[in-house]
């Protein structure tokens, strides 16, 4: 078992408390926004075995098959396939999508035979990877996930009553689902942004009006409207309104799959994705937006969001049901007085504490590790582990 050492990531959207809130630190005055833990190459966890702090990534690389476990070298390879993440958001996270393994590996070809720099601001593919996500919370928690019924999002904009939103209420009421939804995201996504910036401001405004009014839309009236107070005259305000206001509960968790549009909004959650940078944006953002490319990868049909609450295994372990083998999201309750939990010998792992304080106990070789609130560890491949104390501590691993 080791100790993590982790980065934090101060995006301009992150909450300035939240995560030092949870370890325990005090702000720096500056937004946290994620606090990353794994081997992605951008910010490694770092562990000591007794000769000084080292990147994990490095650690695995020179033994991967004993750091991660001979089955999941041969299905992911000599690399850690998921990252692992508390993410606090103050501030909208760009409206975005991910694409899937196949478009991954298509894309990544094409971009490499056009000669298009990996840091270049308007590269798509970083990798050749898919990035599923999933997004459990631990405070109340935003975003929007998926598209709406083409009727419900046209009834909205109804709603709203500004006369340059009716073409595309038309629209979503006169065509198929999935040909309106992509006629109405595109239209809003390749319009000059300075004509459609008055539309946004006055869909904004109205938005702003119907929520204080109260109403059965006022909850998602003033999320659009608070986005377009972070991203004023950004047309990925009116994006957002064609997807789902979704609300989290501590302990709920969101799946975010290959082409399904979404953005986080508020809120405090552990975050574990395949361990990918691939993300095409589709506003709410001044970065690089590529509409012919997004149009490629977003999935036009309505649904419902994927919303999990994890499901109590007779060991105790409450697990979050994915269908990706990258990665598997799982926690444990220890109460006051109760029974230690057993965690079975598999592959490597990552345990994160996320209230009170948890010891780690080696069946093995007897070696003990304590983790408190915001506190974390790597367990290599083939250790089991024995859990007590008080808290919840959420566990990363693979599902293959």
């Amino acid at each position: 078992m080791d100790r993590l050492e982790n980065s934090v990531r101060p995006y301009a959207w992150g909450s300035p408390t939240a995560i030092p809130e949870l370890l325990g630190v005090p702000p720096t005055g500056e937004p946290q926004a994620e606090l990353w833990m794994g081997a992605h190459p951008g910010a490694p966890s770092r562990i000591d075995r007794g000769t000084g702090p080292v990147p994990l990534s490095e650690v695995i690389a020179a033994d991967p098959e004993g750091e991660l476990g001979a089955a999941a070298v041969r299905a992911f390879g000599p690399r850690l396939p998921f990252l692992f993440k508390v993410l606090a958001a103050a501030a909208p996270l760009s409206l975005q999508v991910h694409p899937d393994r196949a478009r991954a590996e298509q894309g990544f070809a094409e971009e490499e035979a056009r000669g298009v720099p990996a840091g270049a601001p308007h590269r798509n593919y970083k990798d050749t990877h898919h990035k599923p996500e999933l997004l459990a919370a631990l405070t109340p928690f935003e975003g929007l996930c998926g598209f709406r019924r083409a009727e419900q999002s046209a009834a909205l904009l109804s709603e709203l009553d500004v006369d340059t939103l009716k073409p595309y209420v038309d629209i979503l009421h006169a065509s198929p689902e999935s040909e309106a939804l992509r006629e109405v995201l595109t239209a809003v996504l390749s319009a000059d942004r300075a004509e459609i910036a008055d539309t946004v401001h006055r869909a904004a405004a109205a938005a702003e009006r119907l929520a204080a009014a109260g109403g059965p839309h006022a909850a998602d009236h003033a999320a659009y409207a608070g986005i377009a107070r972070h991203h004023p005259g950004d047309p990925g305000v009116l994006a957002a309104m064609l997807l789902h206001h979704v609300r989290l509960r501590p302990g709920e968790a969101l799946y975010l799959g290959a082409g399904v549009p979404h953005a986080y909004l508020e809120g405090l959650g552990v975050e574990l994705m395949a361990n990918s940078d691939n993300v095409l944006r589709c506003g709410l953002t001044p970065k690089h937006v590529d509409v012919p490319e997004l149009l490629r990868v977003v999935r036009f049909e309505a649904s419902e969001p994927a919303v999990l609450d994890p499901e109590a295994e007779p060991d105790g372990e409450e697990v979050y049901a994915t269908p990706v083998d990258e990665f598997r999201l799982s926690r444990y309750v220890l109460a006051p007085g109760g029974a230690p939990h057993t965690l079975r010998a598999g592959p490597a792992q990552i345990l994160l504490c996320t209230a009170g304080g948890i010891l780690l106990r080696d069946a093995g070789d007897g070696s003990e590790l304590r983790l408190e609130r915001g506190r974390s560890a790597f367990v290599p491949a083939g250790r089991e582990l024995r859990l007590a104390g008080e808290g919840t501590i959420f566990r990363a691993t693979v599902a293959a």
